[in-house]
């Protein structure tokens, strides 16, 4: 996500120096022809992303050469020694507490609170506070150290940094692992509310049904793609189902009910059928980017599954623009 309720994507960690720990890995015949990240991966305990931001920031070396990211792929020697400057696994570090947010709802082991727009949901280095769980830490300590830990602790799905509304945390393990299992199988029903540019074409009965491609064409950007790109691997079927929900002079209310969760999945592809949601600078140009709208027009409203039901009224920006 970073999203719409984007899949979690894979966090870039750097070194950080306090309680940091050094590594110095003396190769044997056993590491010879691995590939350097994945070694790393196993080594120290990270995730391959990480391992790469270890290679990045030049904290990686082989005896006395300093590795980079473009070594990543470099199989190891038979013999060597394999340095890595001090760092903290992403699991041992500690989002520090910040201002509160709104709790919607909760339940045992899961909570859901009214994100602001602007900000993010997880901080990416120990000295951020300015996140939702930064918010979070201060009022529920149990938090930390559920899901993926550290500096995601609890995190169960994204919204957007501008992007407001409904936003599920996990406060226990057991149900951090099946409301994580309901949204990769697509089970959590979430709704949004969408100002878009423009006027959408008039219902047929019912709402509208859209599945497309998209594929990433940089980290943060996705595109709507064509057959040539729908391949498994490079591009991926997002669903989604629109309903307008009121009509104005030159921006329509839509009600967008979303089945997958890829990255921007909602901007990319209603800016991909002509309506770019209102304020969206990254999909939209400069038709979204009337009336003055200061962030995109894009709510999480609701979000259930089961026993977990949330339910976030528009915020009052969004309550302008509709106005």
């Amino acid at each position: 996500m970073t999203s719409e309720d984007s899949p979690l994507p894979e966090a870039e960690t750097t070194p950080a120096a306090a309680d940091s720990i050094a590594h110095s890995i003396a190769l044997g015949g056993q590491e010879a022809g691995s590939r350097l990240d994945r070694f790393l991966v196993d080594a120290l305990g990270v995730s391959r992303s990480q391992a790469r931001a270890l290679l990045a920031s030049g904290a990686v070396s082989l005896d006395g050469r300093a590795l980079g990211y473009g070594d990543k792929g470099l199989s190891l020697p038979a013999s060597g020694t394999l340095a890595v400057e001090p760092f903290r696994r992403p699991a041992d570090q500690r989002a520090q507490p910040a201002e509160d947010v709104k709790v919607l709802a909760e339940g045992p082991g899961w909570l859901a609170v009214d994100k602001p727009a602007g900000m993010p949901v997880h901080p990416l280095a120990e000295d951020e506070t300015g996140s939702v769980l930064n918010a979070l830490i201060a009022s529920h300590p149990e938090i930390h150290g559920v899901g993926e830990g550290g500096l995601r602790s609890g995190v169960l799905h994204r919204l957007d940094v501008d992007t407001s509304g409904a936003l599920l945390f996990a406060t226990e393990e057991s149900t951090w692992q099946r409301l994580r299992a309901a949204f990769r199988e697509h089970r959590v029903e979430k709704v949004y509310r969408a100002i878009v540019a423009g006027a959408f074409p008039e219902e047929q009965a019912g709402p509208m049904s859209f599945e497309l491609a998209v594929a990433r064409h940089r980290p943060a950007l996705v595109r709507v793609v064509d057959e040539s790109w729908s391949k498994p691997g490079r591009s991926y079927p997002v669903r989604q189902h629109v309903t307008v929900r009121e009509r104005f002079a030159a921006t329509t209310l839509l009600e967008v009910r979303i089945e997958t969760g890829f990255l921007h999945q909602i901007r990319a592809t209603l800016a991909h059928l002509g309506h770019p949601v209102l304020g969206d600078a990254l999909y939209g140009g400069g038709d979204s980017l009337a009336r003055g709208a200061r962030r995109q027009m894009l709510h999480a409203a609701q979000v259930r599954f089961e026993e977990v039901a949330a339910d976030s009224p528009d915020p009052a920006d969004f309550a302008e623009a509709l106005g």
